[in-house]
């Protein structure tokens, strides 16, 4: 509070008439961060599509503010905009054969996926390891050492474009798949 305080040339005190503590101004922080939530009752073809464009923004939010997601987790105040978002996903699968919990599921996963995909540069996360002060990427560490991880480097010498975004488009196609299986087999007579 006193950092934040100072950069808004405030004291610390003053901030207290605007927010009550530091987990209401994360709240208000994150609310104004991720924005209006996204309109996804005017894309047409059904659940896959909207849900396309829903990772789509949410991956553009937070790669503009790449604090995001490791600010998003866990039991916290939460504002209007952040509440929409998940609306928003949620209601994507309205008139599915999915139930109100499989829904909220299928949103809490596909926000999931969309976060550990993120890339390490937008996410602020720690490389794997450094040498000295430099960062030393997983292909330059295989490069290195990949004869103690046999399988790894074949693995990675058969990835192609794969992996040029963490796995996030196999991931959701995956995941689509097997929620659109659900539904099928659901809808069935």
């Amino acid at each position: 509070m006193q950092r934040v305080a100072g950069d808004l040339g405030f004291t610390k005190m003053s901030l207290y008439r605007y927010v009550a503590n530091k987990a209401e101004l994360m709240a208000v922080m994150i609310d104004t961060a991720v924005g209006e939530p996204p309109r996804l009752d005017r894309v047409p073809g059904g659940w896959r599509p909207k849900m396309e464009k829903f990772i789509r923004l949410l991956a553009e939010t937070w790669e503009r503010h790449p604090w995001l997601p490791s600010v998003t987790v866990g039991n916290r105040v939460m504002g209007p905009n952040e509440i929409g978002w998940i609306d928003a996903a949620v209601s994507a699968f309205s008139g599915t054969c999915l139930t109100g919990g499989e829904r909220m599921a299928t949103a809490f996963l596909l926000f999931a996926h969309v976060r550990n995909t993120q890339s390490t540069a937008s996410a602020g996360t720690q490389p794997w390891t450094t040498e000295g002060s430099v960062a030393v990427t997983i292909g330059e560490l295989m490069a290195t050492h990949g004869a103690r991880f046999p399988d790894l480097t074949r693995a990675m010498a058969e990835t192609g474009d794969l992996l040029d975004d963490n796995g996030r488009r196999f991931g959701l196609d995956r995941i689509f798949d097997g929620i659109a299986g659900l539904i099928a087999q659901r809808e069935r007579p």
